[in-house]
């Protein structure tokens, strides 16, 4: 772990200015700054040096509780369990994700919060079956609508993807400005292995659909068993929902 010294001008950095309020420049050199500072550090230090300078309230944790979220929400569970964890409920979950949702939960001691969609738009992806004409759209309504109105009252939004899942999250870095709001990803240099062997020796639990062979869970629509992401949104050229975008 680098010294205090190394860290404390970024800390300073992070007190002293109100990012969203920043010119472009501004935000660019800020988010610079921070990734030069938490490169170095591992995932526990990272998460620990964010909250020496944010309280909870200031930050936005979501999980799909999916895959591959019982490792970052291990690492919370630990070293800030008080942090509360945003679950966005799109009305199309696996019954095997709201269960492992609801276990997870328990077994950490996580303070979760479902996040939906207004019930009449909801309401219309399901008439409509918009998942099967326009999967875009459908995400929009279900997934990232329902987080904009949240992301105005937090200044870090931290998720958890990682380098190796998409070509495009092999493009990230651990902080980056996403219109005014500072995503941070600690987890995002973290390889497969490495991922495999803190699941191993922490005994965190798995999904209860990879043993069927799905390794990317999604909404039950538009996931089907495969390697990484390959089993979402099958047959389109589509890789994301929306939400990393």
């Amino acid at each position: 772990r680098p010294p205090r010294s190394t860290l404390f001008p970024y800390t300073t950095l992070f007190r002293s200015r109100n990012f969203p309020r920043m010119n472009e420049q501004e935000r660019a050199e800020h988010i610079k700054a921070l990734n030069e500072a938490f490169r170095p550090l591992q995932p526990e230090q990272r998460i620990t040096e964010l909250y020496r300078n944010y309280s909870t309230n200031q930050v936005m944790l979501t999980s799909s509780f999916a895959a591959t979220s019982a490792y970052l929400l291990h690492l919370f569970s630990v070293y800030k369990p008080e942090q509360e964890t945003l679950f966005i409920d799109t009305g199309y979950h696996f019954e095997e994700t709201l269960l492992y949702k609801e276990y997870l939960t328990k077994v950490y001691g996580l303070k979760t919060r479902e996040v939906r969609a207004e019930d009449w738009k909801h309401e219309f992806t399901t008439t409509d079956e918009t998942w099967t004409k326009d999967p875009d759209y459908c995400c929009t309504i279900n997934k990232v609508e329902p987080l904009e109105k949240l992301k105005d009252e937090h200044e870090v939004w931290v998720s958890g993807l990682m380098h190796w899942q998409s070509d495009r999250r092999n493009t990230l870095d651990i902080f980056e400005d996403r219109g005014g709001v500072i995503k941070f990803y600690p987890l995002l240099d973290v390889t497969r292995e490495q991922r495999e062997a803190y699941i191993k020796d922490h005994l965190l639990p798995f999904h209860p659909l990879q043993s069927k062979g799905y390794f990317s869970i999604g909404c039950k629509h538009c996931t089907q068993p495969g390697e990484g992401r390959e089993g979402r949104w099958n047959n389109s050229p589509k890789t994301e929902c929306g939400l990393h975008l």
